[in-house]
C-alpha cells in the first residue's frame, strides 16, 4: 500500500508532462529568425539568416492556387553609444515574392536584393528554401564602422502580407489569418 501511495505523485508528474506535449509542439512551430551569422567581405559587412516554419499549409495551398506570397525582412543595423541613444545607422527592407505558374507547373521567386535575377524551380521545397533565406545581404560598407566600435543588428521578418489588390483579401477571408511576423532577432558584435 505504501509503494501505492508514493508512485501517485510521480504518476501525476507524468501525466502532466505528456498533457502539456502537445503545447510545447505547437509553440516550436512558430516562425522565428534562426542561423545568423555576420561576416564581412573585403568591403561590407554582410548578413546570412534563415527563417525556421515560415509557410503553414494554407499558405502553400494559397501559392498553389496562384495567390502571390511576399516575405519583408526589416534589418537594422544600430551602433551602441553607452548613456546615449543608440544611432541607427542603416534601415533595410527586403521583399521575397513567390507565385506559382500553373501553365509551366513552375514556382517563380523574386529578390528585391537581386531585382534582376528570377529564380525559378519546379520544386516547392527549393521555392520555399529560397523565400527563407537572406544569403550574404550586403548591410554597410566598411568604411561607415568604426574599428572596435559596438554594434547592434536587429532582424524580423513580416511573413505573407496581403497581396491582393484593393480590399480584395475581404472576399478571400483567410489570407487575413496569414499575417503574421517573427520576433526581433537582435545580434550584438564589435567590429
Amino acid at each position: 500500500m505504501k509503494f501505492f501511495f508514493s508512485s501517485i505523485p510521480i504518476a501525476l508528474l507524468f501525466f502532466f508532462f505528456f498533457l502539456l506535449q502537445p503545447a510545447v509542439a505547437e509553440e516550436n512551430k512558430a516562425p522565428n529568425i534562426s542561423d545568423i551569422l555576420i561576416t564581412t567581405s573585403q568591403t561590407h559587412l554582410l548578413l546570412f539568416c534563415s527563417i525556421k516554419n515560415s509557410f503553414t499549409p494554407e499558405m502553400i495551398e494559397g501559392v498553389r492556387n496562384g495567390i502571390p506570397v511576399t516575405f519583408t525582412f526589416q534589418v537594422e543595423l544600430e551602433k551602441i553609444v553607452s548613456n546615449w541613444f543608440d544611432s541607427t545607422l542603416v534601415d533595410l527592407t527586403i521583399h521575397h515574392t513567390v507565385a506559382f505558374d500553373p501553365l509551366k507547373e513552375k514556382y517563380q521567386v523574386t529578390l528585391s536584393e537581386k531585382p534582376d535575377n528570377i529564380i525559378t524551380t519546379p520544386s516547392l521545397d527549393k521555392a520555399i528554401e529560397t523565400m527563407a533565406d537572406l544569403n550574404g545581404i550586403s548591410v554597410s560598407g566598411l568604411d561607415k564602422l568604426e574599428p572596435d566600435a559596438p554594434y547592434a543588428l536587429h532582424v524580423k521578418a513580416t511573413l505573407a502580407e496581403k497581396t491582393l489588390p484593393m480590399n480584395m483579401h475581404y472576399l478571400v477571408p483567410f489570407i487575413s489569418l496569414w499575417n503574421f511576423e517573427t520576433d526581433w532577432r537582435t545580434i550584438e558584435f564589435r567590429y
